[in-house]
């Protein structure tokens, strides 16, 4: 019998590449193959293996690191991987070609990375506070940019942060959140960071009229302090391309920055949870 004491053995280092890994699952080949041709745009050959090898790295790594409650290749092509580039028609179109993405709470690198790849950005950069899965979004960037060229950094921060750093506050063309919080929360943090005619653009998922009446009402309660961090409305883009993707009620909540950020936001997490806006 073995008696070993696995605990106290020293854990395998996690890959920094690619190279030490095997071929993506043929499960997320199937699933990009069968449903990329529904959003309306191509990759190229080397986007396609840049988006597969974050996806190689984060399934690596996500046993280790909880980076994404996304386990098997299937769904991380369809959840993760899809769900960030069903997007891109409509970031070109908001952006008009002003392309620089940061990625706010980016975690296992979605949906910046696939982002940065496909649009393409001429730059972007990852954002987490976690300094474990920054190590991750360093590795996932430098296997995209080996493929691709792409410039993709990895920012161990918080994004309160990173908006006192001159040369990220007002600096951003898009900056796009997903599961980070409120669309008020991610409106505070996003606008310091966004440049004046930039965006910040937030995930969310509607499928249902609750969900969308619950939607309404968040983005209600946003306005005030969408106004008084430099905002110009709010506006929602239907990601009808969503529902042939098996991921019904996809949607961006867009708020356009019209006017410089005061320095007083964003504010402490205590000052946002209190909620008053002056």
């Amino acid at each position: 019998m073995d008696v070993t004491d696995r605990s106290s053995l020293p854990r395998r280092p996690l890959p920094r590449s690619v190279d030490e890994l095997p071929p993506i699952s043929r499960d997320f080949v199937q699933v990009l193959d069968a449903l990329l041709p529904e959003l309306g745009f191509e990759l190229t050959t080397t986007q396609r293996t840049a988006i597969e090898d974050h996806a190689r790295l984060l399934l690596a790594w996500n046993d280790a690191i909880n980076l994404s409650g996304l386990r098997t290749p299937a769904d991380v092509a369809r959840g993760h991987v899809l769900d960030a580039l069903v997007a891109v028609p409509a970031l070109r179109a908001i952006a008009r070609g002003r392309l620089d993405l940061l990625d706010i709470g980016s975690g296992g690198g979605y949906p910046g990375l696939p982002l940065a790849v496909a649009l393409p950005s001429p730059r972007a950069a990852l954002v987490d506070s976690i300094a474990k899965k920054a190590a991750f979004l360093g590795a996932a960037a430098a296997a995209a940019a080996a493929a691709t060229g792409a410039k993709i950094s990895a920012l161990n921060e918080r994004a309160e942060d990173l908006a006192d750093e001159p040369d990220h506050r007002q600096g951003w063309d898009l900056v796009v959140a997903r599961a980070v919080g409120t669309v008020s929360e991610c409106a505070e943090l996003g606008l310091p960071l966004a440049r004046r005619h930039g965006h910040v653009v937030i995930w969310k998922r509607a499928s249902d009229q609750p969900a969308r009446a619950a939607l309404d009402q968040e983005i209600e309660g946003a306005r005030r302090i969408v106004q008084a961090a430099g905002g110009s409305g709010i506006r929602v883009v239907e990601l009808r391309a969503g529902e042939r993707l098996g991921l019904p009620g996809c949607l961006l909540v867009v708020i356009r920055k019209t006017r410089p950020t005061p320095d007083r936001y964003p504010r402490s997490p205590g000052e946002r949870k209190r909620g008053r806006v002056t």
